[in-house]
């Protein structure tokens, strides 16, 4: 047994250990989800799957319950786990208080409504990335893992009826939301906090780990300002949940435009980066600082103190 309470060890211990359960849930759940598929459809499933083959129609349901199996679980339980049963803490490490101000999810829905220009000029920037000639095999490398992720999710969002857009939302929307930020605004920011005594820097670098973790360098950029948008509003409001409702409305409304696409309802084509202009790009930004400005004035009040480093909630 421990002596010393876990959430009264070095911020170092604590991630460390944090990493360790991590890495203990997330190989049990990849080899129960690689049984499961064996088991239901057989181990050839399996190794076409991992040669990023779907031309099976078993394929499409079984990486439903891989993605649910191996990803989302792990990265639910850990957080869970660490918080509620490992540091014994839950309000510190997760912060499931509902007690905030309902107006925080408003501005946080007009934040998320306001972000796609911004998004998109961030995208572009990534995508002109070139790595340095020494850097081939990296850059290679990062281009195929970015192919792999693309092919995978376009087999997921290959939506034939309004059940398969439901089913995404709930998936990719609301679930994913959760765990994500249980295991990054929860768990990974909080320990962050307490490490450097910083909260803005606590936020960009697990906003910087979030978006390598997705393992898609050339949209880092964008999913590094979504990260830190989330961990702002978990910093000020001390709660997860309205960082979780734009995690949630981030891809769900990504689900949604996909699906409304795919069946021509509409003629925005998700994947095109060139939908807004300079002008927009300038005003997305001025309007998002503003949101966030009212944000932390709702959520810390007149008599809270200033983010100033300190640990807040």
């Amino acid at each position: 047994m421990m002596k010393t309470p876990v959430n009264q060890m070095s911020p170092g211990l604590q991630f460390l250990l944090f990493v360790v359960v991590f890495a203990a849930i997330f190989i049990i759940g990849n080899l129960l989800g690689i049984a499961i598929i064996a088991v239901m459809y057989g181990l050839n499933l399996v190794m076409e799957i991992a040669q990023l083959n779907f031309t099976n129609p078993q394929s499409i349901p079984a990486l439903y319950i891989l993605q649910i199996v191996t990803t989302t679980i792990p990265i639910f339980l850990a957080p869970v786990i660490f918080g509620y049963w490992v540091a014994k803490a839950p309000s510190q490490y997760i912060k499931p208080t509902i007690r905030i101000p309902w107006m925080l999810f408003i501005v946080a829905f007009f934040v998320m409504l306001f972000s796609p220009p911004l998004i998109e000029f961030l995208s572009n920037i990534n995508q002109q990335m070139v790595l340095p000639k020494w850097l081939n095999g990296l850059e290679r490398w990062m281009k195929e893992s970015e192919e792999s992720a693309r092919r995978m999710t376009g087999a997921i969002l290959n939506m034939q009826t309004i059940g398969d857009c439901i089913k995404n939302i709930i998936l990719i929307g609301l679930l994913t939301a959760i765990a994500e930020e249980f295991m990054f605004r929860g768990v990974i920011q909080t320990i962050l906090q307490k490490w450097t005594k910083n909260t803005h820097v606590a936020i960009w670098v697990t906003a910087a780990i979030f978006s390598a973790f997705h393992m898609e360098f050339y949209g880092f950029l964008p999913r590094l300002l979504l990260g830190a948008l989330f961990g702002y509003f978990v910093a000020w409001s001390g709660s997860i949940w309205p960082a979780v409702w734009g995690h949630f409305l981030n891809n769900g409304s990504a689900v949604v435009i996909t699906y409304l696409y795919q069946k021509k309802y509409i003629k925005l084509n998700p994947d095109d980066t060139t939908v807004f202009s300079w002008w927009q790009y300038i005003f997305s930004l001025i309007i998002i600082i503003i949101l966030l400005l009212v944000y932390k004035k709702i959520a810390l009040g007149k008599k809270q103190p200033e983010l100033n480093g300190e640990e807040l909630g």
